[in-house]
């Protein structure tokens, strides 16, 4: 007796082929309902009405608005897997382009992106003061032109400075890792120290112009002498030192002879103040 083929009987194989015709013609409906809902969202995302049209700049200064607005139009420039468009007002990248300002123009602070009347794009921005000047890795011995970059009151480095002749804004040098240095945190996390002992020696009826941070653990701060040597006494002290306590040793010894005489006599020819050895005040006059 022949045994039959049950795998191959007409039966089996007309209901394989209408299962795989109802599974094809899925397929394709939802293919085609993909397709015509990214059709249309593509579609609505280009509408006019729903695109940015212009960009408006508040609150810079200093910072030309044509060079913020042409940077955020190349930003926004093209689309999103070339179909949405980057300047739809729902996809446009908002965090990239607030860090991008940031890093493209150093002076703006408080980047905030909004949207204003008839889909213009409102950029307000603050801009950094500047408060002190960066000039370089090592004090010069001389007056040569140099070249220098602002400081906030923050130590951020974010713009190169005209050049001032003087004692304009007071200066700092020291290494700060990039040969570029806009963009860079002098001192982090203990600039604020710094500048209250800068403060509490202008507050003591001195003179600070310069501080230098040495690459070791040295600091050391010029006063200010008008001359052919743009250095004026320094006053060494190291970076953890408890400054305060610093300020209190350094009033004390010039508040007392033989030092307090010294100096109003002979500060002209006072080539260091050393405060580095606890609560001693060495000194040393040409």
């Amino acid at each position: 007796m022949q045994k039959r083929n049950v795998v191959n009987s007409p039966r089996l194989l007309e209901l394989k082929n209408t299962r795989r015709k109802i599974f094809i013609r899925k397929v394709v409906i939802i293919v085609l309902g993909f397709l015509l809902i990214l059709g249309s969202l593509v579609f609505i995302s280009r509408i006019k009405q729903l695109n940015i049209t212009s960009v408006e700049t508040t609150g810079n200064k200093v910072i030309d608005s044509e060079a913020i607005t042409e940077f955020i139009n190349t930003e926004i420039k093209g689309k999103y897997l070339w179909l949405f468009p980057k300047t739809n007002i729902l996809l446009y990248p908002k965090n990239k382009l607030q860090v991008n300002l940031g890093e493209k123009f150093k002076r703006l602070t408080d980047i905030n992106l909004s949207m204003g009347k008839d889909k213009k794009l409102i950029v307000s921005v603050n801009e950094r003061e500047p408060e002190y000047t960066w000039c370089g890795v090592v004090p010069p011995q001389n007056d040569n032109k140099e070249i220098c970059y602002f400081l906030d009151k923050e130590g951020y480095i974010f713009d190169e400075a005209p050049y001032f002749s003087g004692e304009v804004y007071f200066k700092f040098y020291g290494t700060t890792g990039k040969e570029n240095p806009a963009g860079v945190y002098l001192a982090k996390g203990y600039f604020d120290k710094l500048i209250t002992f800068k403060n509490t020696l202008t507050n003591i009826n001195l003179k600070p112009v310069i501080l230098y941070i040495e690459d070791g653990e040295d600091l050391k701060i010029y006063l200010s002498r008008s001359g052919a040597n743009i250095l004026g006494p320094e006053i060494r002290v190291k970076k953890d030192a408890d400054f305060q306590k610093m300020a209190e040793n350094l009033k004390a010894a010039l508040d007392t002879e033989p030092l307090l005489s010294k100096f109003k006599k002979e500060y002209s020819s006072l080539e260091y103040i050393d405060l580095r050895f606890g609560n001693k005040v060495y000194y040393k006059f040409k």
